[in-house]
């Protein structure tokens, strides 16, 4: 598996836009162990080529693309259980480790460096609210079976434990546990102690 230091690298937000479709998804394989046939890394990938087809004017020429698009997010959806539609804001070396029950907003924002493990839901909390979505740092890693909901914002290097159910911001640097989460120990916190 890939160290963290070695994903860990600053690179200033210009240099990311510029990366292509390949070059991004050839960082994905690397975050995935170079293993192509890893479900997350495919539906990294086809996330990627779903933001990709919407660079592509006029509509006509784009629309191929699109029903190709359409094809693989439904195979992965339907074959893994990853929802991982192309509106999602995806950081860089987004790590998907298992496979099933993966359910991500369409407005939600995933950080760079990111780990995302089966079972987990970053959803809206209200039906009247439907477009509110979490936003999760770099290098959040969420366990197995958490669910995030709401308009809320996950800090960096922040550590969300399994089945926990996080219905309000967690601090940079922090852990959150349980059903509903609570912090158990934040990086302040240890500094300070």
């Amino acid at each position: 598996m890939v160290t963290q230091p070695e994903l860990q690298t600053k690179v200033n937000p210009e240099e990311t836009e510029k990366l292509g479709l390949w070059q991004q998804i050839q960082e994905d394989w690397i975050a995935h162990d170079r293993d192509w046939t890893r479900p997350g890394f495919r539906a990294v990938a086809i996330q990627r080529f779903g933001v990709w087809r919407m660079q592509i004017q006029p509509k006509l020429l784009r629309a191929p693309f699109s029903l190709l698009y359409r094809a693989l997010y439904r195979k992965i959806r339907n074959t893994y259980g990853i929802e991982l539609p192309y509106s999602v804001q995806l950081g860089r070396r987004v790590i998907i480790e298992h496979q099933h029950g993966i359910v991500i907003h369409g407005d939600c924002t995933i950080g760079d460096d990111c780990i995302i493990r089966q079972g987990v839901t970053l959803g809206n909390r209200y039906v009247e609210h439907p477009f509110d979505a979490p936003k999760l740092g770099n290098r959040v890693n969420v366990g197995a079976g958490a669910k995030i909901f709401g308009n809320l914002t996950i800090g960096d290097d922040a550590n969300i434990g399994a089945n926990a159910v996080v219905l309000f911001d967690v601090p940079a640097g922090a852990t959150a546990v349980g059903v509903p989460a609570k912090i158990v120990k934040s990086r302040n916190a240890q500094d300070n102690g």
